[in-house]
């Protein structure tokens, strides 16, 4: 059977890659794709993630496509699953109902309050002056989120006054974001280590794959602006049984539960960004798709066959499915252009060397320009590597990474030590 994978980052190469190593996956297509996909299948650059009509399109003159992965937010916020659906085709990625728990945050916060799932506290404004005053009155830390889609950049950590009040004039004034900054959630600063959890779902049930966590700053020592997201590695060492135990009881089975009391079927994954504080694990986000980074470091650890799982979400059969495991650690690094996540130049030659045993580079900002890749976006490459231990796999990481030269080219060191 054919796929079509909507979207062309890491993420998307990452899933094209699984994929692949089905037996039951015929020919892989991709819209947009990038020049690593394309490697694995065919891509149509002039295909945008957001084209609803030719992607339907597309799907009615390749009858032989029995599943579209719809993976990132932007689709998916903007109800492409729905129109898939409707229209016949197989889809695995979540409907526009459902992928508000991550086009809207103030929705997410709503929902976490009434089905009583433990996070931030937090306020709701769409008044700029409103916003102002309770957050120049709050105590800092705080944290400062726009209510919309943001591609992971629209969250400020405000240390002081001044960082809060200039990150509300970014998002509500000067419309850093767009419509999506219109509205703003001002939360209490939570402390502890990040983890993130992504779970399948077919709206019946729901299973959690292996935890990760994720580097959002751009620098060493998270130090600088939030990115996307600069590297991750899976497991999470500081998930612990007890900390999984609490994590499924009031957060996973609360959500999904919560989900069908909205009246919601929620096919995809759920990707619960968590923070372990002294009171226990709370939800910081949720996102209604893979996280990216993060599906870099954790798809190389399934041993079950994705399209069996994908299927099935797709399908409402994921109780049939028993999905499985390596025990071995896996780290991704991010190379990233220059600039990124500000201003930053594309089409720049990129030079790779041979890559060891147990190590995938995944595509994310490339394109190939007649036998030359060159650069195409922020993020340009992921280089993953799997290890018996968070320190082998860290070490093959960056041994690889090493002989990837592009110019301006930068990445955090510290990918793997943060615990």
């Amino acid at each position: 059977m054919d796929v079509l994978i909507v979207g062309g980052g890491g993420r998307e190469h990452a899933i094209a890659w699984a994929l692949k190593k089905s037996p039951k996956v015929g020919k892989i297509y991709a819209v947009p794709g990038n020049a690593g996909i394309a490697e694995i299948g065919r891509c149509y650059p002039e295909i945008s993630v957001t084209d609803f009509e030719r992607i339907l399109r597309f799907l009615k003159t390749h009858k032989d496509v029995g599943l579209t992965v719809v993976a990132p937010e932007e689709p998916l916020a903007g109800g492409l699953a729905d129109l898939l659906g409707k229209n016949g085709h197989k889809v695995f990625g979540p409907v526009k109902a459902a992928a508000k728990l991550e086009s809207s945050k103030s929705f997410a916060k709503e929902f976490m309050k009434k089905y009583e799932i433990p996070t931030a506290k937090y306020a709701v404004f769409d008044d700029y002056v409103n916003a102002v005053k309770y957050a120049l009155s709050s105590k800092h830390p705080l944290v400062i989120k726009a209510d919309g889609l943001a591609v992971g950049k629209g969250v400020y950590i405000c240390e002081n006054t001044k960082e809060s009040k200039t990150a509300i004039d970014e998002l509500m004034l000067d419309g850093k974001f767009g419509s999506s900054g219109g509205r703003v959630i001002v939360e209490e600063f939570l402390e502890g280590p990040e983890i993130t959890v992504l779970a399948f779902s077919d709206g019946n049930v729901i299973v959690p794959m292996a935890s990760s966590q994720d580097h959002k700053r751009a620098f060493d020592g998270d130090k600088g602006p939030n990115t996307g997201g600069m590297g991750a590695f899976s497991p999470s060492p500081v998930f612990t049984a007890d900390a999984a135990k609490d994590f499924s009881e009031n957060i996973m089975e609360k959500t999904l539960a919560g989900l069908k009391g909205e009246g919601i079927i929620f096919k995809g994954v759920i990707y619960f960004g968590l923070m372990l504080t002294r009171d226990g694990l709370k939800v910081i986000e949720y996102n209604a798709r893979f996280g990216d980074p993060e599906t870099q470091a954790v798809l190389p650890r399934l041993e079950t066959d994705l399209f069996d799982i994908m299927s099935a979400c797709a399908d409402g059969t994921l109780s049939k499915i028993k999905i499985k495991w390596s025990g071995r650690t896996c780290v991704c690094v991010v190379l990233a252009s220059g600039g990124y996540p500000g201003k930053f130049e594309k089409e720049l030659p990129i030079s790779i060397g041979g890559t060891d045993r147990d190590v995938m580079l995944f595509h994310a900002g490339t394109v190939k320009s007649g036998r030359r890749l060159l650069t195409n976006g922020g993020r340009v490459l992921g280089v993953t590597a799997l290890g018996a231990t968070m320190d082998a796999a860290r070490n093959k990481a960056y041994k690889n990474a090493e002989k990837i030269g592009f110019e301006n080219m930068y990445y955090r060191k510290d990918i793997g030590i943060k615990k």
